[in-house]
């Protein structure tokens, strides 16, 4: 096809997904949105630089007619009028089976964090929620057999393309790669839109990493465009944003308003806030120093008043608040462990939902009915919670900011676990598996971003441990990333190969003085 060329090797029924028609349309969009998207991203590093020599963020002066003016965004689609559970995966063919069979209202069917984004996986995910939709999905496993329930008691399929940031580089247009977040919305859109339409639902979508208004204008005036190409209504896409960068969390109003034709509401990303936190604040200090990852709750000053902001915006604008994720992994081994996780699930559900947040994530399809429970006590019968308007809620930018006040210490403990999760999970990562098991958690790719971009912190701040009086330097680092290979080199099912990739991306990303925008940049650049 003409400019348009595939790089990565064809395999397996590919032909069905990567036809002439659906490239044509992903080079359509290419072509009409790409310079927007790398000047939005040039955007971000000039915002960078002035946070970076001392500035900081507020709430927009040039968008308060926004926040003041008396708007609302679409009526809930079809299948999204209730969210109380939404269960999050990756669009492998048993998690694709087992999330639609899991009881949640939503399924989150990621092609972003929760994916490993190699070529195979990219196409062959599209290819699975294509034989969902059209019922011709199966999938054995030792012994076990995976089909689908009757469609009424299926998840609705939310699906999470990957960031702006992020490219697909077997795919080029003109000699350039394409958007990994075009590629993966356009196929969808292309093959399943009027599918979905169909069953009486429709192309629904998660928007990740935002850091801006605009960055919303430019998916809305993308999904525009796909709906005119292919015939099908404006408005019939809806479109739930991640809040999971700093900048996004004083723009919530302005980033509904952009898509509030498509806006199917907002939702409170956890790993990946913080994660933003220490990226845009990293050269300011002990100011915006974060203790070690597990002791940051949602309860601590700043997350709080993100939290509350975002339900109070979202509610004012008749928009869904999404809450954060459970990502315990019940243990069929250890009922203590289990006792003591399910505690913490019961304990966070019961907050959002008594904050006034409509539904919340869950890792497992374990975690389903607990989250169900929780939020029927809050429902009922009722859908949702959008009438809570939460006219109570006041949020300063000084309030959003005060990351000082966050409890907790930084512990030898807590500097191995960063160091053996990250690890774990970017093997894992490079092995071509995006939603690990770790500890009994499901860890993402933001867990990876958390870990690094922490020790990255403590060292340019002479951070000593709490427990042992170390200073945190890259020298200590390295000795516990050394003694912590060891013991999982001992483990059965160890792969030197993919550790070794994994210790040399981890270093690069954690211990160079220059700190890496995202570590998966680095990391699918050494992926096949």
């Amino acid at each position: 096809m003409d400019g348009v060329e595939i790089t990565g090797p064809m395999l397996d029924r590919f032909e069905e997904v990567l036809t002439p028609e659906a490239l044509a349309f992903v080079a359509r969009l290419h072509r009409e949105f790409d310079a927007r998207r790398l000047e939005l991203l040039d955007a971000r590093q000039a915002r960078q630089a002035e946070l970076s020599a001392g500035g900081t963020l507020d709430f927009l002066p040039e968008t308060k007619a926004v926040r003041e003016g008396d708007w609302q965004v679409a009526p809930p689609a079809p299948g999204l009028e209730d969210r109380r559970v939404e269960i999050t995966g990756p669009v492998d063919r048993k998690m694709t089976i087992n999330a639609l069979n899991s009881g949640a209202k939503v399924w989150l069917a990621d092609f972003e964090d929760a994916n490993s984004p190699l070529w195979e996986n990219a196409v062959s995910g599209q290819l699975n929620l294509r034989d969902a939709l059209d019922r011709e999905i199966d999938f054995e496993s030792k012994g076990k057999s995976y089909a689908l329930r009757p469609d009424a008691e299926l998840a609705t399929i939310v699906v999470r393309p990957r960031g702006w940031h992020l490219n697909e580089k077997h795919l080029l247009v003109d000699g350039q790669e394409v958007a990994g977040g075009l590629f993966d919305f356009a196929l969808y859109f292309f093959h399943c839109a009027q599918r979905q339409i169909d069953k009486g639902k429709g192309p629904y979508f998660y928007l990740p990493k935002m850091e801006s208004h605009l960055e919303a204008r430019l998916w809305n005036d993308v999904f525009v465009v796909a709906q005119e190409s292919l015939g099908i209504p404006v408005g019939t896409i809806r479109a739930t944003v991640l809040i999971e960068t700093y900048p996004a969390a004083f723009e919530m109003e302005e980033i509904l308003y952009e898509l509030r034709d498509h806006s199917a509401g907002l939702n409170a990303g956890r790993w990946d806030y913080l994660f933003s936190v220490i990226k845009k604040f990293r050269t300011r200090g002990r100011e915006f120093l974060l203790p070690e990852r597990n002791a940051v709750t949602m309860t601590a000053p700043f997350m709080r008043a993100y939290t509350e902001l975002l339900v109070r915006a979202c509610h004012k604008r008749g928009a869904h608040a999404i809450g954060g994720m459970a990502a315990f992994i019940p243990s069929r081994r250890d009922p203590e462990v289990n006792k003591v996780a399910l505690e913490k699930v019961r304990a966070d559900k019961t907050r959002e939902s008594g904050d006034g947040f409509d539904g919340s994530w869950v890792a497992h399809p374990d975690l389903v009915p607990i989250c169900r429970e929780v939020f029927d006590g809050v429902l009922g019968s009722r859908p949702n919670q959008l009438d809570r308007l939460r006219e109570d809620v006041e949020v300063s930018a000084s309030q959003l900011l005060s990351v000082s006040e966050t409890p907790g210490d930084i512990t030898e403990a807590g500097l191995r676990n960063n160091v053996d999760v990250a690890l774990r999970y970017l093997a894992a990562w490079m092995g071509g598996l995006g939603a690990v098991a770790i500890h009994n958690l499901m860890e993402d790719a933001a867990t990876a971003e958390i870990s690094r971009s922490q020790i990255w912190q403590w060292i340019h701040n002479g951070i000593e441990l709490a427990d042992t009086g170390a200073l945190v330097t890259r020298e200590l680092v390295e000795r516990i990333i050394a003694e912590e290979l060891a013991k999982i080199a001992a483990e059965p099912g160890y792969d030197e190969a993919l550790y070794t990739q994994a210790e040399a991306l981890f270093k690069e990303v954690a211990l160079d003085d220059d700190f890496a925008e995202f570590l998966t940049l680095p990391a699918y650049a050494r992926m096949p």
